[in-house]
């Protein structure tokens, strides 16, 4: 049997690079050797882009990048693969398939995604379009909305907007406190704050005008959160039972997810069997809304006192860490993780 070759790209220039290393990891360490020839490409915080070949804790503790060769995907769709720089020559390795693994900006918001479209080479995961919109917060709330899916109310501001006393009155008489800033294009809770007075409010837009220069300000629900995991593409997709996070802190943001300890989550959630159902079924009417292929993580919040399902967000490239609720969920479904990776390849390679 020949063995195609897969490259696993991770790192980037995001804030999420660390949290893209140890995904990369899990996921090269899980996929079959037998069947893929695995080129692990790294891209440094800088944007360099070099092909690594060594052991994989190196990519977790980024030691990687002293051993790493230059190495770019190539555009051109007659290469469909990877420019190696050897000395003053550039040889052509060529790529049957790229799993990217880049969280955040420049990995899952169309633009990885537009590069290997050009260059013709199958990816796992979404595709241009639906990559961006779902990064995109305010895109993802106009197709939530037009699909009738149950939000948080919000408003959007430009940066420009934010110093303005009308658009502070404007939010204060919408919303009153608390209430949510989120930058319009970040992942992983990255730049979103929770204001509980005026002061904190314009410390929140500031904060979330440093990630992005469009911002949505939210209104707070009182509730749980969940995550529901989705696998497949438009005309066939399955959702995965509910997870519940317990977060350590206020709200779940970046710190609370990656660096302390006493977050939880807990699969399945204990809460109703039909509130449940009533999830994976928004799921999926998300994912397929945004036109989603591959993987995609949604998560909600349970009103506390009505059970009213409130649809936060879509992740298109969620984590494969070892607290990551994406692999975790499929893992409760008897999905072990080496599965979930080979049902991803398959479905690109039927997708592109």
């Amino acid at each position: 049997m020949n063995k195609k070759t897969i490259v696993v790209l991770f790192g980037g220039q995001s804030s999420e690079h660390e949290v893209s290393r140890v995904s990369a990891s899990t996921i090269i360490s899980n996929i079959s050797q037998t069947k893929y020839y695995v080129i692990p490409v790294g891209i440094t915080k800088e944007g360099k882009w070099m092909m690594y070949n060594g052991p994989i804790e190196n990519i977790k503790n980024g030691e990687w990048e002293k051993y790493g060769i230059p190495a770019i995907l190539s555009p051109d769709a007659e290469h469909k693969g990877l420019v190696k720089m050897v000395g003053s020559k550039a040889k052509i390795i060529p790529v049957d398939l790229v799993i990217p693994v880049l969280h955040g900006k420049w990995g899952e918001d169309g633009t990885i995604q537009g590069l290997l479209e050009l260059a013709k080479i199958p990816y796992v995961g979404c595709g241009v379009l639906s990559s961006a919109v779902s990064m995109d917060k305010s895109y993802t709330k106009i197709i939530a909305k037009n699909a009738k899916v149950v939000q948080a109310d919000f408003i959007c501001l430009d940066r420009d907007e934010i110093s303005k006393k009308s658009v502070i009155s404007k939010i204060e008489k919408k919303f009153g406190y608390p209430c949510f800033i989120k930058p319009d294009n970040a992942g992983s809770s990255v730049g979103i704050t929770k204001a509980h007075n005026q002061e904190e409010l314009i410390e929140g837009l500031k904060k979330a005008a440093e990630h992005d220069r469009k911002m949505l300000v939210e209104e707070f629900i009182d509730g749980r959160e969940f995550e529901c995991a989705v696998l497949g593409n438009f005309e066939k997709a399955a959702a995965s039972t509910v997870g519940e996070v317990l977060s350590a802190t206020e709200f779940y943001d970046y710190d609370a997810k990656y660096n302390n300890p006493a977050s939880k989550t807990v699969i399945p959630a204990e809460i109703g069997e039909d509130i449940i159902n009533n999830m994976r079924k928004i799921a999926l009417k998300v994912f397929k809304a945004v036109n989603g292929s591959g993987l995609a993580r949604v998560d909600f919040f349970v009103e506390n006192g009505t059970n009213r399902i409130v649809f936060n967000e879509i992740n298109t490239l969620p984590g494969f860490t070892s607290i990551s609720m994406y692999p975790k969920l499929w893992e409760y479904s008897k999905m072990p993780i080496e599965e979930l990776i080979e049902n991803l390849i398959s479905i690109a390679y039927r997708e592109k």
